[in-house]
């Protein structure tokens, strides 16, 4: 932490790819408004975009709020400023990340890397593989009453057992180790 404590939290957010429009926010709440799980966020989305203008780096960071965001978009396409609440989010979640802080809610990070390790594998998400790598890594036992939502889906062949890998997989496995490359360089 110590090349960002001489820099302020809303520059440093304003400088990570998602964050640019922090600062355009007028504080009207239409993204608390518009979003399906602020009921759940510790602090609502038009809140940790205050906090994060108020310099309340270490509340923000350390809140299991922006790891709710469902990515649904409904806040970014209704933002009056084109602030990109979703992306802004996101880029909280990479700097929360990158300091070293963790979540209070810890099954959306889980949810969130059986997610990516899904798309690396497969080139697109498999809801079965990445759902079962999200009640392993948590709660086996949980699985369990989900069997009869399983079932009804694999029956009527909305979610199959295998995920057929993407033609371009190749490439975007090279997408990849470039991206780890450049975050490694940085």
């Amino acid at each position: 932490m110590g090349k960002t404590q001489s820099m302020n939290f809303v520059k440093e957010v304003s400088q990570v790819l998602g964050g640019e429009g922090v600062n355009l926010c007028m504080q009207c709440g239409t993204c608390t408004a518009s979003c399906p799980s602020a009921h759940i966020w510790e602090y609502t989305p038009s809140e940790i975009i205050a906090m994060v203008r108020a310099e309340m780096r270490d509340e923000v960071l350390s809140s299991s709020s922006m790891w709710c965001c469902l990515s649904c978009y409904s806040c970014t396409v209704r933002c009056p400023r084109d602030v990109e609440p979703t992306n802004l989010f996101h880029a909280l979640e990479s700097l929360a990340v990158k300091h070293g802080y963790k979540p209070k809610n810890t099954s959306t990070p889980v949810m969130y890397k059986n997610f990516v390790k899904s798309i690396k594998k497969n080139g697109r998400v498999s809801e079965f593989q990445m759902m079962m790598g999200y009640y392993m890594s948590t709660n086996p036992f949980a699985a369990l009453g989900m069997i009869s939502v399983a079932w009804n889906l694999l029956s009527h062949g909305r979610m199959p057992l295998s995920a057929k890998k993407i033609k371009g997989k190749k490439d975007l496995d090279k997408i990849i180790n470039k991206l780890n490359e450049v975050r490694g360089a940085q």
